[in-house]
């Protein structure tokens, strides 16, 4: 076990290179050349300050970079490289309180994580690679395909359930996606199942529809076990940029959101509003997906995001 370990790690931090590297590159881009050996003035921190929100980590996170960069001064002057270094560390200060792995403690099980998120986000297949990775923990999981509106929603969910060897419960297309999860927790009390995770759907068109719905929903788990749904959790896309930062304001309304889990990192220049969005909301992020791959989700360590984000970690 251990001796695989490292190159698991290894993997993983390589495809966060390769995930982030547009991120990072345009990062490095917008605040080369601002500094120079001489210390710290007001022009040029506001040249950093705007660099930073063009790099997507939104003005909240902007200027508290540009505060802590100011009370430094860096009487001495300082280069790319030691500007890159000092935003880095100011970005892992603010990944590290919402750098939290999301996991299963209910007792009694099963722990029920309603998943959220706009059609197109990749939410669905974000609950078949959180399910891999519950299941690389040795849990028990189950799906629910909550999302009756749409059957390729429900086709998909059962397509991802097969790979995966878990249970999957799901309704008529159309039909009540209360009645679903009702059967759902049923089933997965009944048979011992440590988590289970329920697909919703995502039509924003009609918020008050769709905050009755997932009102019904709670209502119906309450009945089951009063303490669920243990974990709201919104899957963003990243490719969305600053627009993934309303729908968290908009998700939080509808659904009391406790978390979020963002995709679509790999290849796109916009990761940095990971950082605004940790900055903005304090919601813990529970993993990342940067790749298609099964197991391109993952928790993530906030110090070396924060370095290959910065164009620190190459």
């Amino acid at each position: 076990m251990s001796d695989e370990t490292p190159v698991a790690e290894n993997n993983w931090t390589g495809r966060l290179l390769g995930g982030f590297r547009k991120t990072s590159e345009r990062l490095t881009e917008n605040l080369s050349g601002i500094v120079s050996k001489t210390k710290l003035d007001d022009a040029q921190l506001d040249e950093i300050e705007d660099a930073l929100i063009l790099s997507d980590l939104g003005p909240r996170a902007a200027g508290r970079i540009r505060d802590k960069l100011a009370a430094n001064r860096f009487e001495r002057g300082l280069d790319d490289q030691a500007l890159r270094e000092a935003v880095a560390e100011e970005i892992a200060a603010i990944l590290r309180p919402v750098a939290k792995p999301l996991d299963i403690v209910a007792f009694p099980r099963p722990q029920v994580i309603l998943v959220i998120g706009v059609n197109g986000s990749g939410k669905t297949t974000t609950i078949a690679k959180l399910a891999h990775l519950f299941q690389e923990q040795d849990y028990g999981v189950m799906l629910a395909a909550g999302d009756t509106f749409r059957a390729a929603a429900i086709g998909q969910l059962k397509v991802w359930a097969d790979r995966l060897g878990v249970p999957v419960i799901t309704g008529p297309e159309g039909g009540d996606p209360a009645s679903v999860v009702f059967d759902a927790v049923k089933a997965a009390t009944s048979t011992g199942i440590d988590t289970l995770i329920v697909d919703t759907a995502g039509r924003l068109h009609n918020k008050r529809e769709l905050m009755d719905e997932l009102a019904k929903v709670r209502r119906v788990l309450g009945r089951l076990n009063p303490e669920a749904p243990h974990d709201v959790v919104l899957v963003l896309d990243a490719t969305n940029g600053q627009n993934a930062l309303q729908q968290i304001e908009t998700f939080k309304e509808i659904a009391g959101v406790t978390g979020l889990i963002m995709t679509k990192l790999d290849g796109t220049a916009r990761g940095g509003v990971l950082v605004a969005a940790a900055e903005q909301y304090g919601l813990p992020i529970h993993a990342i997906g940067v790749g298609e791959k099964i197991d391109d989700l993952r928790p993530f360590d906030p110090d070396l995001l924060a370095k290959v984000i910065a164009g620190v970690f190459r």
